[in-house]
């Protein structure tokens, strides 16, 4: 209910005791959202031309989410292009409106995973990649969850509030494990270990990321974990595409 636009049975009502625990399942998530945008892809790929299959395969994860990561990512950009304290970043993030830097930010995004995506069409299906990407790409974020604190302290209205509290470290486990496992069925598939070097960017991504939003306000919010997916995914998506044209 929270991470997608999925219908759900009447019954089911929001709890944020139940959200905090459901943060471990984030990267499962990934499963349904990179499944369902694979799927897409590949319906439309039999009948458009790749180029447009790929776009709607975007589309279609973007509608099943409700736009929720890119959302975060744009106000990061605003929030951090526009603001030089902490008080005046998070009240441009928590603005509903979208101002130049999110608007450019999320055009160079999306711009940069539509090219990356049709990169693998030189000579493989980008069906894989999405399998990979949307789940690996959510553990980063649960990472960032688990090792930094909530940088909204006072604010009820925050969207990350309910699930930012501290992940124990066998929560952080499975959740990491969730993520990992189209992974390994991946190298296992392609017997290719290179694969595993995935892992370095995303390490990179997460550290400085965590140095960047400490730096500024002393933690993350619900946009920062969106931004943090939504920049591992194309990390991802570049990683690969380098693996793949040198090894």
């Amino acid at each position: 209910m929270f991470y997608t636009r999925i219908p759900c049975p009447s019954w089911i009502d929001h709890s944020e005791e139940i959200l905090n625990k459901a943060t471990i399942y984030f990267p499962l998530i990934g499963w349904i959202v990179g499944g369902f945008g694979a799927l897409v892809y590949w319906l439309a790929a039999f009948i458009l031309p790749s180029e447009i299959a790929i776009l709607l395969s975007m589309i279609a994860t973007i509608l099943m989410t409700g736009a929720f990561h890119e959302d975060g990512f744009g106000d990061v950009c605003d929030g951090f292009g526009g603001g030089w304290t902490k008080e005046k970043i998070l009240t441009i993030m928590k603005d509903s409106r979208m101002g130049a830097y999110g608007v450019i930010g999320l055009i160079a995004i999306l711009g940069l995973k539509f090219l990356a995506l049709k990169g693998f069409l030189l000579g493989f299906s980008p069906i894989v990649p999405m399998l990979v990407a949307h789940p690996l790409s959510r553990v980063v974020a649960v990472w960032m969850i688990f090792t930094m604190d909530y940088a909204r302290e006072n604010d009820d209205d925050g969207k990350a509030k309910p699930v930012a509290k501290k992940l124990a470290f066998s929560e952080f486990i499975i959740a990491a494990l969730f993520g990992l496992i189209p992974l390994s069925i991946f190298i296992i598939f392609e017997k290719n270990a290179l694969l595993i070097l995935l892992i370095v960017p995303l390490f990179i991504v997460k550290k400085y990321l965590e140095y960047y939003f400490k730096k500024w306000i002393g933690g993350y919010t619900g946009d920062c974990l969106g931004a943090t997916q939504q920049v591992a995914e194309v990390v991802i998506y570049l990683t690969l595409l380098i693996i793949w044209k040198f090894c």
